[in-house]
């Protein structure tokens, strides 16, 4: 089993956090991964994206040109990288900022809109708009569960920042939620 995803959005929606964390996940349960993260000089606005690799062998590459999922937080993440997607792939993306009618979606892809941004409001907390995405990967991808992700939040986030775990994984919750919902 190998699993290739690439998180990609501007600088502060979180999307190297996002992919750490799946990443992380994957070394709870025993797995090899890579983690590559791709950034402009600008610490927010610019361009951002990781690659992630989660394998039961060995990685040979942590660039990645074919993934099975693609994670886009905003339009210009979709344009540019929706085409890399293997057939019978999943495209994520943020229907906050990409509504459904702007897509020109290809034939073979599997296409989820999360509202990110709507999620983190009702939560009352911008800042979370990155962990819906964690949800609906760990939906899609079966890989992990809640229990996963939570070790990953406190191995990443350390103790002083654990006060914001339950909050984060009640985001991660209703990804995962809007995702067996099947609302696009």
């Amino acid at each position: 089993m190998e699993t290739k995803m690439i998180f990609a959005g501007f600088g502060g929606q979180g999307v190297l956090l996002a992919g750490q964390l799946i990443a992380e996940a994957g070394m709870q349960k025993g797995k090899n991964v890579s983690w590559m993260p791709s950034y402009g000089p600008e610490m927010r606005g610019g361009t951002a994206n990781c690659s992630v690799v989660i394998s039961d062998d060995i990685i040979g590459t942590p660039i990645i040109l074919d993934p099975q999922i693609l994670v886009a937080m905003n339009k210009p993440s979709l344009e540019s990288m929706q085409n890399m997607v293997v057939e019978n792939g999943t495209i994520i993306y943020n229907s906050s900022l990409i509504k459904k009618d702007e897509i020109n979606k290809i034939n073979g892809i599997n296409y989820i809109g999360l509202p990110c941004s709507e999620i983190a409001l009702e939560l009352g907390n911008p800042k979370v708009q990155n962990m819906p995405i964690i949800g609906a990967v760990m939906e899609v991808t079966k890989s992990f569960n809640e229990d996963d992700i939570k070790k990953a939040m406190l191995s990443k986030f350390g103790e002083t920042k654990a006060k914001m775990i339950d909050l984060n994984m009640e985001a991660v919750a209703k990804g995962k939620e809007t995702v067996i919902k099947g609302v696009n």
